[in-house]
């Protein structure tokens, strides 16, 4: 557990953080300033508060025109520190290529086959390392962190069907049976966990022993009403999300539960782990896919941390409810992949 004074956080988390902690100082304060007098945001750290407020000023807003306006703040999560032990090896397989994630404490026979975020039209395994690496120590698992296609280059279903071709090769070619495999996946990541697990379903193969979904973007139509109510709590803004959706779904009806999973058939899916922050704006995803998934008889557990944002995990370094949130999901895919 890291918990350490802002000083010692400041020089050791990464330069990245450090160096926009000075850039973006005025913002800092500013909110700072609105945690104290705004019940939302009351139980902020101020370390914390300055990382939501770089992220804010990161993230593209208002006339998205290019994936690269999208892809060039994302890359700067490459830089974040991993955990020491940690390592990472890149390999191609077939058409594709990924990442195995592995730490002192890996397991050989758990496996996560873990699919970024980033609206996909962004991200790739060494932006989300920092999750991926401490997931493999908490799970005790070997991470496979997929580098799937992205839009708008490639839209749907190629994310879709990169993730079904590595879920085959982890079974057929890796020698894992389908017990040994968890599911997760960040923000787009964890609606193309859930779409993957829905395919899967239909065709009739041997399902994963669970998926673990973090802040799920899981309706591409953008219906959930903490849209608006979250709009001056989260760093994720509407306009990202409009314009992510449009290259992905390149003209299907974003109601296709394979792009939009909330609104599928839920029955019959292996135990889920949905974690979301009472701050961000996707909150009612991970909602109405709980209540759905209840509904349709799915084992299903959703955590609310309160006052997180989106995907609040990057943020392990300096929030302890990242780690908790973590430490948590390593707890499940314990219990869901146990190993002598």
């Amino acid at each position: 557990m890291l918990q350490k004074p802002m000083r010692r956080v400041a020089k050791e988390a990464n330069a990245y953080f450090a160096i926009n902690w000075l850039v973006a100082r005025s913002g800092y304060r500013t909110l700072a300033d609105r945690a104290r007098h705004t019940p939302r945001l009351a139980g902020w750290s101020l370390a914390y508060a300055s990382a939501v407020e770089m992220m804010i000023l990161d993230t593209p807003c208002g006339d998205i025109r290019s994936a690269d306006q999208i892809r060039a703040p994302m890359s700067h999560a490459a830089r974040l520190r991993c955990p020491s032990g940690a390592l990472r090896r890149r390999i191609e397989f077939l058409h594709l290529a990924g990442e195995w994630v592995t730490t002192p404490t890996s397991a050989r026979d758990r496996v996560v086959l873990y699919l970024h975020g980033g609206g996909y039209v962004g991200g790739s395994p060494a932006t989300h390392a920092t999750i991926t690496t401490r997931l493999a120590d908490t799970a005790a698992a070997r991470v496979f962190a997929l580098d799937y296609r992205l839009a708008p280059e490639y839209p749907f279903p190629a994310a879709l069907e990169d993730a079904w071709v590595t879920y085959w090769w982890l079974l057929t070619e890796q020698g894992l049976a389908p017990e040994q495999v968890v599911l997760a996946g960040d923000s787009a990541g964890g609606g193309l966990s859930i779409a993957l697990l829905l395919a899967l379903r239909e065709a009739g193969m041997p399902l994963p022993a669970g998926v673990v979904a973090i802040s799920p973007w899981l309706d591409l139509t953008l219906s959930g009403e903490t849209l608006a109510v979250n709009a001056s709590t989260d760093f994720l803004n509407s306009d990202i999300l409009r314009t992510t959706a449009s290259m992905y779904s390149a003209g299907h009806d974003a109601h296709d539960p394979l792009i939009s999973p909330l609104y599928a058939d839920l029955s019959g899916l292996p135990p889920l782990l949905i974690q979301a922050g009472s701050a961000e704006i996707l909150l009612d995803d991970s909602r109405r896919l709980g209540t759905r998934a209840q509904a349709a008889g799915v084992d299903v557990a959703l955590e609310v941390y309160e006052h997180m944002v989106h995907v609040w995990h990057f943020t392990w370094m300096l929030e302890p409810k990242a780690r908790q949130a973590l430490d948590a999901i390593g707890r499940f895919v314990r219990r869901r992949v146990p190993v002598a």
